[in-house]
């Protein structure tokens, strides 16, 4: 039996009053997880989202060409049985035979060179342009081997193949197009999509004619993924036993889950980080005070960063300096910082030019209480916040579009352990780029490029000062999560943030 929305509702209000209470978890009866999400994933290719939700979809309907192992880090083929680079461009990889699409459709050069080619294509309008943008093309030598052309050095690449760049059906994408592909997706995974309901309801089922090169065959029959944006409701179908799985829970809710017999709560690191991205470019209006560096270091000053997380996130969560995740190749983390000084503060924005305060539309798509702690704080130094709380998806294009003067945005680097997916996301003047600060893109495009490690982590790090020292974003912590799961579930989680549903099972 299903919750209804208002039997949640009421569930949800009694949730301390019957945490002592036991659940009978129906799930193992009958094999099936079930997990909800909480964001409403706006497409399931992995090529047009760039949700953490559609990564892991992706991982469990698609495969990528190689794979890292989640617990040596080693990459191993996949779809690939073996790679070499030509030259510093040109990287060559053999094609494992005998795999089939989901759709009975035989894997061969001609699925990798259509989905890497397409994908590249601006005309085609891909979202996630981390996962192919430093593709130039790729070729076709024979029915098991290709190259890929990169548009420079770019010795990040194995990282990228393990990681979003999936491989589509070429036959069967070019029959339906993306549009297709949004309510019928064909992969060559470990799951494939039973039913889809767009932003609502997946229903997996286990591939069992999965080759299982590198990725496991998966250990539970069906995932049964619904969206669920509150989190109390969620809590509550947890303990109806209506749901089996629910991460990123706020520590709130964990800690009054801790210690009950019928629950697991496992607080683990991500590769997530959280931070305030502030209008230097000036590109969300004329009168953006976001263009002075003295206010947006008042702005820095003004953040307890220590205090948020110490009272609202707990667990492995730690405040950050730089713009990267401290697990990445290259996050150099001695860089420039701005401690909590309200009174500071002040100072800097009169010296701005503005002693009587200012206003400014403050953007956020998820954590409200953390954005309204922020907006206290900024209120606190007299620049009142108006926010503007949307989804993430129309969040992103407005930045894009429009811009924003001030956004407290997120970003899980699509769990890839290198600045190159993050910093460089965000400062090599893509859409996203609220800096617009050339010689800064020019240095980051150098350290991606580069083939020497020692040399791009100096690159990185010049980096990184310039964008601490001009105060682009404030860094604001590396997330953890709170996962909450029922007690037969057997499942342990990854720093990489990455929820392998073919690595649950139960106990």
């Amino acid at each position: 039996m299903k919750l209804t929305k208002t039997t949640a509702a009421a569930a949800a209000a009694l949730l301390p009053a019957f945490l002592f209470a036991s659940s009978a978890w129906a799930g193992k009866a009958d094999d099936t997880v079930s997990i909800a999400f909480a964001k409403e994933l706006e497409h399931v290719d992995p090529y047009f989202n760039t949700a953490r939700e559609g990564i892991l979809l992706g991982n469990a309907v698609w495969d990528g060409l190689l794979y890292r192992d989640p617990a040596t880090g080693e990459y191993v083929g996949n779809l690939a049985t073996s790679w070499t680079w030509v030259d510093s461009t040109t990287l060559e990889l053999t094609l494992r035979e005998g795999v089939k699409f989901h759709n009975g459709e035989a894997f061969d050069a001609d699925d990798v060179v259509f989905t890497l080619n397409f994908t590249v294509d601006p005309k085609n309008g891909a979202k996630n342009k981390v996962a192919t943008g430093w593709i130039k093309q790729a070729e076709k030598i024979d029915q098991f081997k290709v190259r890929i052309l990169t548009n420079g050095p770019f010795p990040a690449a194995l990282e990228y193949l393990a990681g979003p760049v999936i491989i589509h059906p070429d036959e069967y994408y070019k029959a339906v197009g993306p549009a297709g592909v949004a309510t019928k997706p064909i992969g060559t995974g470990p799951y494939k999509f039973e039913t889809v309901e767009p932003g609502k309801h997946f229903v997996l089922k286990r591939n069992e004619g999965y080759f299982a090169a590198a990725k496991p065959k998966a250990k539970v029959g069906t995932i049964d993924i619904r969206t669920i944006p509150d989190i109390n409701t969620q809590m509550a179908e947890l303990f109806n036993g209506t749901i089996d799985l629910v991460w990123q829970v706020p520590s709130d809710q964990a800690d009054k889950m801790t210690g009950r017999d019928s629950f697991q709560v496992i607080n683990a690191p991500t590769m997530r980080v959280g931070y305030l991205s502030l209008d230097a470019a000036g590109r969300s209006g004329d009168k953006n005070p976001m263009t002075n560096l003295k206010v947006r270091q008042a702005i820095y000053h003004a953040i307890n960063r220590d205090g948020i997380v110490a009272a609202l996130m707990k667990g492995t969560t730690e405040v950050i300096n730089s713009a990267c995740s401290p697990s990445q190749f290259g996050c150099d983390k001695d860089v420039a910082t701005y401690a909590y000084d309200p009174a500071k503060a002040k100072a800097l924005l009169a010296e701005a030019g503005y002693p009587d305060g200012i206003e400014v539309e403050f953007y956020a798509y998820r954590d409200r209480p953390l954005a309204e702690a922020m907006i206290g704080m900024l209120a606190e130094i007299g620049i009142k916040a108006n926010l503007n709380y949307m989804q993430y998806a129309a969040l992103r294009e407005k930045r894009i579009k429009e811009g924003a003067p001030l956004s407290f945005m997120t970003w899980g680097s699509n769990s890839i352990a290198d600045v190159s997916a993050i910093t460089s996301e965000f400062f090599t003047m893509g859409g996203e780029d609220d800096a617009r600060d050339k010689s800064l893109s020019d240095l980051l495009e150098k350290a991606d490029s580069s083939i020497d490690s020692v040399e791009r982590k100096a690159l990185y790090t010049q980096a990184l000062s310039v964008i601490a020292d001009k105060a682009y974003w404030v860094p604001l912590w590396n997330y953890s999560t709170n996962y909450v799961m029922s007690g037969d579930i057997s499942f342990t989680p990854t720093p990489d943030e990455l929820v392998r549903f073919y690595e649950i099972g139960w106990k």
